[in-house]
């Protein structure tokens, strides 16, 4: 490959996925009170699980631009020309500012693609920059095929309560409010690059069977792939999964997956994402 493709850690790629097509990922920083971890590590994950569980102050931290270069250096020193470096929404966090600034000082080109989305959002618009590379395509496709699949992309998710969204800035302060005050629950999803509410409901089960509905509509009869994503709700997960197997007429693949630290500290534990992206 000379193409190299590089994303960061809240992608949470399938496991093998990153090595099967040589995709470099560069972890968040999770900040926990005086400590910080790397997003992905079983730490990492504990260690938020336990603060959300106290009302503890979480934050989470991009790479730094100079770790970036050092990850587009190393592609190049290993025989790559070019590197498409695609990250989650511009609007989310600082990741991709972060890359387009360390591109400036790479040996080779390097494209940042903005994927305005999160988790498989953004996941599968790596594997389709990955498959780009892996058949040899040039960088401009290479960052065409992330871009087009992004676009193709819809998210959608539940949570238990908007309250770690509105600490954490990723919701504005009324709709976390409001969703409090009526005891509701929150279905969300990513549009524009943001999180935004898309339906209040009175029941978790309600809420999961609206994810089916919707991801089933976003399908439609179109070739797909489908991702799954939950915090400490495999049951959840994996019944919603099930469920969409027996509605979606044409599924290209299914992956199933716990998100980790970083996109957890914004969430509280007991999410559960649905991802609908063009196979």
């Amino acid at each position: 490959m000379t193409v190299a493709v590089v994303t960061d850690s809240t992608a949470y790629l399938p496991p093998g996925e990153a090595s099967r097509y040589g995709i470099t990922v560069v972890p968040v920083t999770v900040v926990v009170g005086d400590r910080e971890f790397l997003d992905g590590s079983p730490t990492s994950a504990e260690a938020v699980s336990a603060a959300l569980r106290v009302s503890s102050a979480v934050t989470t931290s991009r790479p730094s631009p100079e770790r970036l270069l050092s990850v587009y250096e190393a592609a190049a020193a290993g025989g790559a020309t070019g590197v498409v470096s695609v990250h989650l929404s511009g609007t989310m966090s600082g990741t991709v500012e972060a890359a387009r600034f360390a591109a400036q000082s790479a040996s080779v080109p390097v494209e940042v693609v903005d994927s305005r989305s999160v988790g498989m959002g953004l996941g599968f618009a790596v594997l389709a920059a990955g498959v780009s590379s892996a058949l040899g395509e040039p960088l401009s496709s290479v960052a065409a095929a992330a871009r087009r699949c992004a676009g193709g992309t819809f998210s959608f998710f539940y949570v238990d309560t908007l309250e770690h969204l509105r600490k954490s800035g990723r919701i504005g302060v009324a709709a976390g409010l409001l969703g409090s005050a009526l005891a509701v629950k929150p279905l969300l999803h990513v549009s524009g690059g943001a999180v935004s509410v898309l339906e209040k409901v009175r029941t978790a089960s309600r809420a999961l069977s609206r994810l089916e509905d919707l991801a089933v509509v976003a399908a439609g009869d179109e070739v797909v792939n489908l991702g799954v994503q939950h915090l400490g709700a495999a049951e959840r997960a994996g019944g919603l999964v099930e469920r969409l197997r027996g509605r979606v007429p044409k599924v290209a693949a299914v992956w199933v997956g716990e998100i980790g630290a970083a996109i957890g500290a914004h969430t509280g534990p007991g999410v559960v994402g649905v991802t609908v992206s063009p196979a």
